[in-house]
Formats: C-alpha cells, sequence, structure tokens
C-alpha cells in the first residue's frame, strides 16, 4: 500500500497520540459530555460537537470557551478546576483504551531506526504519565504536551534537527494536526476513525484506518 511506504521512508515521524496511537477519542468525548451534562443535554451535545469537530485543540483552549456558553467568566481557577476533574475523568480510560492495530509494535520496534516526535493536546505532566504508565516514553526523542501548540512543536523539532522536509510526515487525526504539518509544510497523513468521519467528509489526501501492514 502507497501510504504504507510513505511512512516506512521517512526519516522523522510527527505522532499524535489520542486516535493515533491509542483509540482513546471517545474517552475524552464522553469526559467532556459529562462535564457539561448538569448544564443541560443541549450543552452537553454542543460541547461534544465543538470537541469532535476540533479534536486536536487543547483543553486549556477548549474549557474557557465552553464555560462562556454556560455564562461563566472563565477564570484560571475555573478553568484549572474543570481541567483537574476532566483529568481525573480521562486519565485511567485513556491509558486502557486499545491500541490503534498496528502502532504499538511499529512503536516499540522501529523496525527502520527512524526519528518518533510526539505532539499531543494532552498537558505535557499527564501525557508524560501514560507514557510512563505504558512503557512507551523510550519511544519517542522529543515529547510535547500543551500548553505547547503542535505547531510550534513542530517549528522547533525541525530546527533542531537537519532533516529535509520531504523526509518528515505528521501522522493525525485532526484538523490542529493538518494545520500543524501544513503550517511548517511538512507531509500530513490522517488516521481515519469513527470520529472524525463527518469532520474529514471532503478530505483528498492520504489517510489510514491502522498499522496493521506496516
Amino acid at each position: 500500500m502507497r501510504v504504507f511506504e510513505f511512512i516506512r521512508c521517512a526519516k522523522l515521524i510527527f505522532w499524535d497520540f489520542d486516535g493515533v496511537i491509542k483509540d482513546s477519542v471517545d474517552v475524552k468525548t464522553q469526559a467532556y459530555m459529562k462535564l457539561f451534562e448538569p448544564y443541560g443535554p443541549h450543552m452537553a451535545d454542543q460541547v461534544k460537537t465543538h470537541h469532535e469537530a476540533n479534536g486536536g485543540m487543547s483543553r486549556f483552549e477548549k474549557f474557557p470557551l465552553y464555560l462562556r456558553w454556560i455564562g461563566e467568566e472563565p477564570t484560571q481557577d475555573r478553568v484549572n478546576e474543570f481541567c483537574k476533574k476532566f483529568s481525573e475523568m480521562a486519565l485511567q480510560g485513556v491509558i486502557d483504551s486499545p491500541w490503534v492495530p498496528g502502532a504499538e509494535g511499529y512503536l516499540r520496534t522501529n523496525p527502520r531506526r527512524q526519528f518518533f516526535v510526539l505532539v499531543s493536546a494532552t498537558p505535557q505532566e499527564e501525557i508524560a504519565e501514560i507514557l510512563q504508565v505504558l512503557d512507551l516514553r523510550k519511544c519517542f526523542t522529543l515529547v510535547f504536551g500543551a500548553p505547547m501548540n503542535k505547531k510550534e512543536a513542530i517549528r522547533m523539532t525541525l530546527s533542531r534537527y537537519n532533516i529535509s522536509l520531504h523526509d518528515c510526515l505528521m501522522i493525525g487525526d485532526a484538523w490542529a494536526d493538518m494545520a500543524a504539518a501544513q503550517a511548517n509544510q511538512v507531509p500530513f497523513l490522517l488516521r481515519q476513525h469513527a470520529a472524525n468521519g463527518q469532520v474529514f467528509e471532503r478530505y483528498t489526501g492520504d489517510s489510514v484506518r491502522d498499522f496493521k501492514d506496516l
């Protein structure tokens, strides 16, 4: 399959985490909905729709918006409170989520000795804890989490390593992933799944559903 050759030939691969390495997107969707269910089913649905359309957006950006929707001033204390509750609800669920088929094996064996860099919207400390529990940190040369945005994380990595843009690849499942790649002129590969089908219904670029045949 041509797209798998695309992955094999890259010297540096930027990986998103939720929805690309772990099938954990629904865990976070449910956590967002539960947090806003007390404000009514319409609000929970509105949050769900926005979250699914903006999968690569950090919770630090989402919660101020959602708090305004419920008529609250998004003070730092209030945002932190929601972030803490969200982390408590979602962390173990992410760890326990199934692997995207083929991803774990490819990351652990790294048969072509590629540079793997993780760029996630999950907070830095939280993604570090997840990687530690999964014994996955050693698979990545660099790990970036929020509040570092993905565009800047990619830019910083490219400035550190003398690798041609054509030899790099970003694998993501959200518009934010694609936008971060495009902003740095890095080729993008979409990981398709049930939750991003509508968001990418007009997408015509390269895509995969799993990594089993790598």
